[in-house]
């Protein structure tokens, strides 16, 4: 499975609203960041998400790693920080259709 650092700056503007005082990485961008990461690594793009659970919240002092794992009809993915499970998913490929 290969394995993607996802570089992001602390000072990301997101986190002035998400949340102040306490700032956690929104779903959505981690979602974003995976996806553009699979289809560079792949060279085509993928399908609409099919699939998405968020196991715990990712700090700015978070060092966030995304696995994936291509079979013949869809990407499977996780993000973690160290050990922790910040949130994992499936993209099906164009080819196949959604389940």
């Amino acid at each position: 499975m290969p394995v993607v650092h996802l570089p992001f700056a602390a000072d990301h503007p997101v986190f002035a609203g998400h949340f102040p005082g306490q700032p956690i990485v929104p779903g959505v961008l981690l979602l974003d960041w995976a996806q553009a990461a699979i289809e560079a690594q792949l060279g085509q793009s993928v399908a609409a998400l099919s699939e998405a659970k968020f196991h715990s919240p990712a700090t700015p002092a978070d060092t966030l790693e995304l696995d994936f794992e291509i079979s013949t009809t869809a990407v499977r993915f996780e993000i973690r920080s160290t050990a922790r499970r910040i949130a994992s998913g499936r993209f099906p490929l164009p080819s196949s259709s959604p389940a």
